[in-house]
This record gives C-alpha cells, structure tokens and sequence, in this order.
C-alpha cells in the first residue's frame, strides 16, 4: 500500500512537470504572437483553484485571456506569490499551522504567465506578482475576537469577516464553525491576507485603470475581496466557474455560484436543441456525466423490489434532495433558512406529519468526494434526529448509487 501510494505520487508529479511544460510554451507562443494592444486592459485574478495540479477553472482562466490577446486586448494579471499567511486550498484543516504549499502554486502560476512581462509601460499585457505584509494594527485588532465576533468584523469598511467566512466553510469543510483556538486562528490569517489581498488590489488597479476585472468563482476570499474593491471603484466585475455541460465554463456580470441565467418566456428549443438535450439526459439518466471532471458514478441502479414494495404501503414518494454544507453554492441558498439544517428540522417536522407519505432523504454524492469529504453530514443530521426510526423515511447515502432520476418519475413532487 505504502509502496503504490509512492509510485502514484511519483506519476503525478511527473505528469504535472510535463503538463506545466506544454503550457509554458504555449504561453511563450501566445506572449509572441499577441496582436498590437489597444485601450485599457482586462484585469485576471484567480488564486484558488489549481494550486497544485491545472484544474478545469484554471484552464478556463489562461485560454480566456489568450483569447483576449491575441485579438488585441490587453491583459493585467494580478497573480499571488505568498501573498497571503493563509489561503483557502493551502490550508491544512487537520494541522491549520501547517506551511503553506506556496512553491507549488507559484512554479504552476509561473508556467501559466510565461512570457508575460512584469513590468512594462503602456497597454501591453502585463502579470504583477503580489507578496504579503502583515499589518500590525489589524493583528492587535483580531487578537481577542470571537469566531462569531470575526464573522461580523469590518476594517476600512470592508466586511472582511463576511468575505472570509465562506472560505473558511470550505476549507474545514463544514458549516457551524467551532469556537477553538484552531478556528480562530485561521480566521485571523485569512481576514489578515484578506486585507493584504484588499491593499494590493487598489494599488493594482490605481496602476492600471482596467475597463473590467475577471476572477474565479468570487466566493472565496481572496477574490470575493478583489471583486469588492472593484465594484466599489464601479468596474465591472465577471465571475466564473465550470459549466453544467462537460468542459465548459460559465462566465457571468452576477455572482458564477449562483448561475443566474436568464429565459425569456417566449423562449423555446429548437428540434436540434431538442434532440442535443434528449441525449444528454439520456446519458446523464444513467450516472454518465462529469462535473468539473469529476464523475460521481461508475454505474446507477434502478429502484430495486424491496424499495418498491416499501413504497407501495404509502400513498406517494416525496424525494428530499440535500447538497454539501460548505459548497459554495450555499450562500445562495440560506435565505429563509439560516442553512441546510435548518431547512432539514423543517422538513423533519412535516414527515411526522405525513405518516401516509414515503419521504427518500438524498444525499449529496459529493460529501465523500476524495480530498473533499464534508465533516458535517445529512447521515450524521440523520443519526442525531434518528429520521430513520420513522417508518415512512429512507435515507439514501452518497456512496449510494441508486437512480435520482428514476426516483423522481414515481414521485408526488421533490423538495430541493
């Protein structure tokens, strides 16, 4: 076991090296063929996601600004070089002390931006690597705070507390944050680099008075920090993330998370639509789908006898489909309900009520996600509550490869 789990590493670092290469002399290529620049420059700032290997959103990240630049569009990317004590994907929630894996990051952003001058005059595309200075003044402010007080701390009317706090959900990968020492700790850090981060980013942008700025997802404190300095400043702001479709991304002036897409109501599929769609659910019916180039099923399986015999001793199937805690899609979500939880002692409260209906709790698949397995669980809210005891309830695990789909067909409605 010891021995493979070498080798795998070994593989992987390999491929990575080699990976970083190709793109280095793309990049170099892109940097000498670049079209005469004109007018004021698109800023690009993404600082949490492929750190380590060259993720989906990274690459979306670099193929959206060669596209500018080779049509003559200028571009400032304002890259992190240990510019922060802590952040989001360097943090090590079992060892929050830990150093950070700051060489890593910086060798992959160095083969990212190759080419691409640091300093330059006039609209030529430009990278500005940002390092970090811890202010003394906010280090004594923070030292006495609460994980509650911190959520809520502002600095030079900047929320930083807000800004930091879904990060700091993502990174221990739970929601109701612990009042220890340990969280504390890494709540100051991030609020710290958040302000660095916050100080950095104006003088970036007094530097080059930039027509918009784009960063990844705008969750994450880092960005969500850029993203408030800018729309303060009344820049336009663009957010991404991956696209619902296989190796696509989703670009938009709201918040990417969210995915606001608009449809008129006059709008309808045309016939090739029509059939694109058909076979898309057609694969997706049967678990063959990625998400950001995760496929969450080897296989799905259909509704066996011993569900359906259950279910035919009540009058219909309501499906209870629940997400990650943390994920970020979550503060989107919490509006009438302070979180997930809440919702799920709401809708505990119903089942009790409804002895005749068969309530199937779903969990996420994406709570045992490898390297991303959520510490705060619908099995453990489900433990607690014992829902289970109920006769009209089934819970679903993630690892669970039963048909959500087919589940849906046979139900009354669904509660999302």
């Amino acid at each position: 076991m010891l021995k493979e789990f070498f080798v795998q590493r070994i593989k992987r670092g390999v491929v990575r090296r080699l990976t970083l290469l190709k793109v280095a002399s793309v990049a170099r290529e892109v940097a000498r063929t670049e079209s005469q620049p004109g007018g004021a420059p698109v800023v690009f700032f993404k600082a949490s996601t492929g750190i380590d290997d060259l993720s989906w959103n990274s690459g979306f990240h670099l193929l959206t600004t060669w596209a500018l630049r080779l049509q003559g569009i200028p571009v400032a990317y304002f890259a992190c070089s240990s510019g922060m004590s802590k952040c989001v994907l360097g943090t090590n929630r079992d060892n929050p002390h830990k150093e950070m894996p700051c060489g890593s990051c910086v060798m992959q952003s160095k083969a990212l931006y190759k080419g691409v001058p640091s300093k330059v005059e006039g609209q030529r595309s430009r990278v500005h690597w940002f390092g970090f200075q811890r202010d003394p003044e906010l280090v004594s402010r923070l030292s006495t705070l609460s994980v509650s007080e911190l959520s809520t701390f502002v600095f030079e009317d900047i929320p930083l507390g807000a800004l930091c706090l879904p990060g700091l959900r993502w990174a221990l990968r739970i929601h109701h944050l612990n009042d220890d020492e340990a969280t504390r700790y890494l709540y100051r850090e991030y609020i710290l680099s958040a302000w660095n981060v916050a100080r950095e980013f104006s003088d970036f942008l007094d530097q080059t008075q930039p027509r918009a700025v784009v960063v990844f997802n705008g969750q994450f404190f880092p960005e969500a920090t850029a993203r408030f300095i800018a729309q303060k400043r009344g820049i336009r702001v663009v957010t991404h993330e991956v696209g619902l479709q296989p190796a696509s991304a989703y670009f938009t002036d709201g918040e990417a998370t969210a995915y606001p897409i608009h449809i008129p109501d006059e709008f309808e599929l045309s016939e090739a639509q029509n059939a694109k769609l058909d076979a898309y659910l057609a694969k997706r019916f049967q678990g063959d789908f990625t998400m950001a180039g995760v496929k969450f099923w080897a296989d799905m399986k259909g509704l066996d006898g011993a569900f359906l015999q259950k279910a035919a001793q009540f009058k219909q199937i309501v499906p209870v489909f629940t997400n990650v805690i943390f994920d970020t899609s979550q503060p989107h979500a919490n509006t009438v309900f302070e979180d997930m939880f809440d919702w799920l002692d709401l809708v505990l409260e119903a089942i009790k009520e409804h002895p005749e209906t068969f309530f199937v709790i779903r969990a996420h698949p994406d709570e045992l996600r490898v390297r991303k397995a959520s510490r705060e669980t619908v099995g453990g809210w489900v433990d607690a509550n014992q829902a289970t005891s109920l006769p009209n309830v089934i819970f679903v695990p993630p690892n669970e490869t039963l048909s959500s789909y087919e589940l849906i067909l046979k139900s009354k409605f669904v509660m999302v």
